[in-house]
C-alpha cells in the first residue's frame, strides 16, 4: 500500500503519521492491491480533521471526520472507510465484474481564468480526467454511493455504450442510455 500523508497547519508528526499507517493497514483485508492511500490531517483552531481518499484497481472511497484528537479522528475516519468498503465487498460478491482491461480515459480541457472574465456565455471552470471502467448498472450505483456523488459516467459492460445513473430529487435513481439511430 502507498501511503501519502499531508499535515495541514500543523507540524509534520512521524507518531501521527505511523498510526495512520498502521490504521490503514486493517483496511486491505477488503480490496485488491495496488492500493494507494492519500492522507490530510488538518488543524483549525480546536477542531482536528482527518481526511482520507483510497484508490484501488476501479473503486475510490473518501471519508472525513472531525474531533477535538486528532487520534480519534484517525480512529473515526478508518472506521468510516471499513464500513464503506465492507459494504461494498457485500453487494459485488454475488456480481460478476465486467472487463476491466478495456478502461478508456476521458480528458477535457479548462479555460484560463483570464478567458473567463472575456467570455458572456458561461463557460468550463473544472473539469477532471477520470477511467472509464465497464461495469453493469448495478455497479454503477453502488460506485456513486460510495463516491457520495449525484452522479456517474460509466461504460455499460454488456452495450459497452456510454452511460450516465444519477440520483433523482426522490432517492430514487435515472439511467441515462444512448439511442442508436
Amino acid at each position: 500500500m502507498q501511503i501519502t500523508t499531508t499535515f495541514r497547519h500543523m507540524e509534520s508528526s512521524d507518531a501521527l503519521k505511523s498510526y495512520a499507517a498502521e490504521k490503514l493497514g486493517r483496511v486491505q483485508k477488503y480490496i485488491d492491491e495496488p492500493i494507494v492511500a492519500q492522507v490530510f490531517l488538518t488543524v483549525e483552531k480546536i477542531r482536528h480533521i482527518a481526511e482520507v481518499t483510497i484508490t484501488a484497481r476501479g473503486i475510490t472511497i473518501k471519508a472525513s471526520e472531525e474531533t477535538n484528537d486528532m487520534y480519534a479522528a484517525i480512529d473515526a475516519v478508518i472506521d468510516k472507510i471499513e464500513r464503506q468498503l465492507r459494504r461494498y465487498k457485500e453487494r459485488i460478491k454475488g456480481h460478476k465484474p465486467g472487463n476491466e482491461s478495456e478502461e478508456r480515459k476521458v480528458r477535457k480541457t479548462v479555460l484560463t481564468a483570464e478567458s473567463i472574465e472575456q467570455q458572456q456565455e458561461p463557460v468550463i471552470i473544472k473539469s477532471q480526467t477520470f477511467s472509464i471502467k465497464p461495469m453493469s448498472v448495478e455497479e454503477a450505483v453502488m460506485q456513486m454511493d460510495l463516491l457520495h456523488k449525484d452522479f456517474l459516467v460509466f461504460t455499460d459492460a454488456t452495450t459497452e455504450d456510454i452511460n450516465v445513473i444519477y440520483r433523482r430529487k426522490d432517492g430514487n435513481y435515472g439511467l441515462i442510455e444512448p439511442q442508436k439511430g
